[in-house]
């Protein structure tokens, strides 16, 4: 884990504008910045960048986040590597990255290596009429080879001597897997004669190569090994260059080889990816979900392809979210994306894509194949296998709608269904009757978070909270950020940098929604609107003292909460029959007055 005030500390230094204004125009309005939003279509600006909250948001389509969560979205960076490229452009190295110098020359040298190898394919490319007339079979131009980096690499045991000269002994060659080494010591080019596709992460840095056969030949597709740059499971090939097609289509598909996104980039579908000759990971699919909601993955019809598409289903049941879409397309027999858009054309993929099998749908297809579903047994069987996959969907609401039709193929009711598959535990009494659970005590929610409104705005009222909260908020969300909020102030580091710290490192759905809607709310500097000017150094002085006589006012109401609580469990003990200690009959009886006395300060204030 990267330590979250190194995160805090980049993000501070990190200019917010200056980053989203390389990829993005920006003009000034009031105090914030704003441009047509990158992550949806429309003609009229709603995206907003706020330099001192160091935060994005679209009015529109709801998009936003920090300066990290832009290059994950917008670039497709991890979170790491996000972090990595922001504490690189401030000067400073990432505290867990403590990989040895003598590493990270190496992993310079093998980026080296492939870079050149790619130059020289490209190169032999030009000079090769066979690779050029196959390209041309396939239906593509040298504009589409050039924007995909396509070479070839010669019919030659050591072609890439040319290229490296005395370099072609150094170890960068095979580690990077473009030579292998036999047992006596000599080495020969990993690929010959192939047309070769380089792999680009999302950085634009090629960490390794696909070769496709001309002719005859096995296999007929070789990329490169597992090698410090190149990890397939983790990798999709096509997506730098997709990035754009798909935050404009909305969409992103997923298909089974390279010359299928090529090809489908070269008739007008840009929003294709490939992944490289292993099934679709879990990996993958958080990739694919920063750049799109909606994934569709694109498979042959047979065997093989149906057997992809279920593991695909499987590594993205825990993956869903109820805005996020996931559907499988399956093209005719005789077809492959490729021949599909050359055969129908563009707009014919594109239906086909938009239309494709919901994932619920593929899902009970799957469970329900080669079952007799009017056999008591085999509709047994149908929720019986169901338990290893319908528990995983992270989406509830879908989950349920899932759960719904299952109910209805088997003949049985949603609850019946939902206990079956271990998804509604049971609360029962000794008497068998449906017993509560035990009720947790919950502060009112609106003083919590007014607390935590101001002490975003103004740090100095942190100063007046108690030692402990949890007498105060329990262990509510509030009280973890308001611990959160103290502990950055006693360091004198508290600032917008602190929210969007915490809003990128934390795990939890409810609290980055809370940290959400502090950052978003309106500048401070600007409380009446984008144009308000700066209030000056008495102005803020005034405003301090109004925020300190309602911050304390939110105090007291949830120290009368608790004694409330206090009391009333008291009395439910005392109505139970229960016997109480000499303290706690003191309490009994002091309670009351102590709820008093707060009541009238807080009138007197």
């Amino acid at each position: 884990m990267i330590p979250e005030s190194f995160i805090q500390d980049v993000l501070t230094r990190t200019d917010i504008v200056g980053l989203i204004e390389r990829y993005v125009p920006l003009k000034k309005g009031g105090a914030n910045y704003m441009a047509c939003c990158p992550f949806h279509n429309e003609k009229s600006p709603s995206f907003s960048v706020s330099p001192t909250k160091q935060f994005y948001h679209c009015f529109g389509c709801g998009a936003h986040g920090t300066a990290v969560g832009f290059l994950m979205e917008y670039c497709g960076m991890s979170f790491r590597d996000a972090i990595k490229d922001l504490a690189q452009q401030c000067g400073l190295q990432v505290p867990e990255d403590d990989a040895p110098q003598q590493d990270r020359a190496q992993l310079s040298s093998l980026l080296d290596a492939t870079t050149r190898a790619s130059r020289f394919f490209q190169e032999q490319l030009r000079r090769s009429p066979k690779a050029i007339e196959y390209l041309k079979q396939r239906g593509l131009t040298g504009e589409i080879a050039r924007q995909f980096g396509i070479g070839y690499a010669p019919d030659d045991w050591n072609a890439l001597r040319e290229a490296f000269g005395k370099d072609y002994d150094s170890p960068a060659l095979l580690e990077s897997g473009l030579v292998i080494q036999n047992d006596a010591g000599r080495r020969y080019d990993r690929f010959r004669d192939r047309v070769m596709f380089p792999i680009i992460d999302q950085r634009g840095h090629i960490i390794g190569f696909g070769g496709r056969v001309i002719g005859q030949g096995e296999p007929k597709y070789l990329n490169s090994p597992e090698t410090p740059l190149f990890e397939k499971g983790r990798e999709l090939y096509g997506l730098f260059q997709a990035r754009q097609a798909i935050r404009e289509s909305g969409m992103v598909v997923v298909t089974e080889g390279y010359m299928d996104v090529v090809a489908l980039a070269q008739y007008g579908f840009g929003s294709a990816v490939a992944t490289l000759g292993t099934a679709t990971t879990a990996t993958h699919i958080q990739k694919l979900f920063r750049q799109s909601e909606k994934v569709v993955f694109c498979f042959d019809g047979d065997k093989a392809g149906r057997k992809a598409a279920t593991r695909a289903l499987e590594n993205a049941l825990d993956q869903l979210a109820d805005d996020r879409e996931v559907r499988f397309l399956f093209l005719p027999a005789e077809h492959d994306p490729d021949s599909f858009i050359r055969a129908e054309g563009l707009e014919a993929f594109k239906r086909a894509a938009s239309d494709a099998m919901p994932l619920s749908e593929f899902l009970l297809q799957t469970l329900r194949a080669d079952l007799d579903l009017s056999i008591p047994e085999e509709r047994a069987k149908l929720v019986h296998d169901a338990k290893a996959l319908i528990p995983k969907i992270s989406a509830p609401i879908l989950q349920l709608q899932t759960i719904r039709l299952l109910a209805d193929d088997a003949g049985m009711s949603t609850d019946e269904v939902s206990l079956a598959l271990g998804l509604r535990p049971a609360f029962k009494s000794k008497k068998g009757a449906a017993a509560r659970p035990r009720a947790q005590r919950v502060a009112p929610a609106g003083p919590q978070r007014q607390l935590l409104q101001l002490t975003a705005r103004f740090p100095e009222l942190l100063d007046r909270l108690p030692g402990t909260l949890d007498d105060l908020l329990g262990e509510s969300i509030e009280a973890q950020l308001l611990q959160s909020f103290r502990d950055a102030h006693d360091h004198d580091h508290f600032g917008p940098a602190t929210l969007a710290a915490l809003y990128e490192t934390s795990q939890d759905d409810a609290r980055r929604q809370l940290l959400k809607e502090l950052l978003n709310r309106s500048d401070e500097d600007a409380p009446s609107g984008r144009n308000t000017p700066k209030p000056d150094d008495e102005t803020r002085i005034e405003q301090l003292k109004a925020a300190r006589v309602e911050f304390d006012g939110h105090l007291v109401n949830l120290q009368i909460a608790a004694l409330d609580h206090e009391f009333q469990n008291l009395q439910q003990r005392l109505a139970h029959g229960e016997a109480l200690s000499p303290d706690e009959k003191r309490r009994y009886v002091e309670l009351p007055a102590e709820k008093q006395q707060l009541r009238s300060g807080q009138k007197s204030a």
